[in-house]
């Protein structure tokens, strides 16, 4: 089992939220911990909306712990019907993230009314203050995420077992059944790296101004999961229709695994662009990636002149094949322009942010 920066974070808030508590000499500094559990989120953005919510959360369980203390006898009926009353308020004001918080201050509080009521509440109220700030101290100090490294090799080896899938099925290699497993776990794997796209741009939000070199960035990194996902899509296609296009006539086949290639062997050069380890081409984009493609087109409008097709359906079929590359493509050349950009105005960053990150 591999345990993450956030498990360590989480024992180190734990710790720091008890200590604080018993230094200050709160009765029941377990709160504390208790609290910082609910607080320690992925991303230090994350964390600052989350203790802002958890405080409004805490506030007003705090409240009606108050007001129905004040005015009723302690029971566990009052006391259920406080919480009731919390969960609506906080729904109603969309804070549902800290409503498990919320309840547990309310709870806390109406655990022992009596003579010195309010200020019991008080130091309640404070000690799981204690605790939401600690977890975002830590958040902030210790082990901070670098979700970009994470991002870009989880996104980079996820397009390279697409590109081994799609080769497999073209030299028809594949079993049916086991293949679509494969492809269930690529779906999974690709939901991964959305995420961690999005705590990479998370990531940087807590800062006024973030530099014009991460800005470009995360408008690349975004393409490139826009890039892989259009590659997935055709996996999936080639997978779908693999016994119609394995029926086509042998030189539509050929050119379109060929076309494939290709693409799939730019894909593969503009990752490693990216990350400097080839030199940019002085070839046109627009000239790199229109070739071969008009020659595909005719090769089938041909074929479908020549009625050589079984069926309609098999028609239907390729010319959804057909139009998945040509967005790919379109992907592709967007990626090839975005990096080339990034390569002119940001010469060797990529490379002390992304390799030096590999090597720790």
């Amino acid at each position: 089992m591999k345990l993450g920066a956030r498990i360590f974070k989480t024992g180190i808030a734990i710790v720091l939220a008890l200590y604080i508590a018993k230094i200050l000499g709160m009765p029941s500094p377990v709160f504390a911990g208790i609290a910082a559990i609910f607080a320690i989120k992925p991303t230090i953005y994350r964390s600052y909306l989350s203790i802002v919510e958890q405080v409004q959360g805490n506030l007003i369980g705090a409240i009606v712990a108050v007001i129905f203390g004040l005015i009723f006898e302690n029971n566990y009926i009052i006391v259920g019907l406080a919480a009731l009353i919390t969960i609506i308020i906080m729904l109603k004001l969309k804070l549902e993230n800290s409503v498990s918080l919320g309840l547990v201050t309310m709870i806390v509080i109406l655990e022992s009314p009596g003579e010195h009521f309010l200020e019991f509440a008080w130091i309640r109220f404070s000690t799981i203050l204690i605790g939401i700030l600690s977890a975002f101290v830590v958040n902030l100090i210790f082990l901070p995420p670098k979700y970009e490294t994470k991002f870009y090799h989880r996104m980079s080896n996820l397009t390279e077992d697409i590109f081994k899938l799609i080769r497999m099925i073209s030299m028809n290699a594949s079993e049916h059944h086991l293949m679509k497993a494969e492809i269930d776990k690529i779906r999974e794997r690709l939901a991964k790296v959305n995420l961690f796209y999005t705590l990479f741009n998370e990531e940087r939000r807590y800062f006024k101004k973030s530099s014009l070199e991460k800005k470009r960035k995360t408008v690349i990194y975004r393409q490139m999961v826009s890039t892989s996902q259009d590659c997935f899509d055709i996996l999936r296609l080639l997978h779908r229709y693999e016994n119609d296009i394995h029926q086509l006539p042998e030189s539509i086949q050929a050119q379109i695994f060929e076309r494939l290639d290709y693409l799939m062997n730019e894909h593969q050069k503009l990752l490693f662009q990216f990350l400097g380890k080839i030199k940019l081409t002085d070839i046109d984009t627009e000239e790199k990636f229109e070739s071969q493609q008009s020659e595909l087109l005719d090769k089938f409008l041909q074929e479908l002149n020549k009625e050589s097709f079984r069926s309609n359906y098999q028609t239907y079929h390729l010319m959804r094949l057909l139009s998945a590359m040509v967005d790919y493509q379109e992907q592709l050349k967007h990626l090839s322009i975005l990096i080339d950009s990034f390569k002119n105005f940001h010469k060797d960053i990529n490379e002390v942010t992304i390799q030096e990150q590999e090597e720790e």
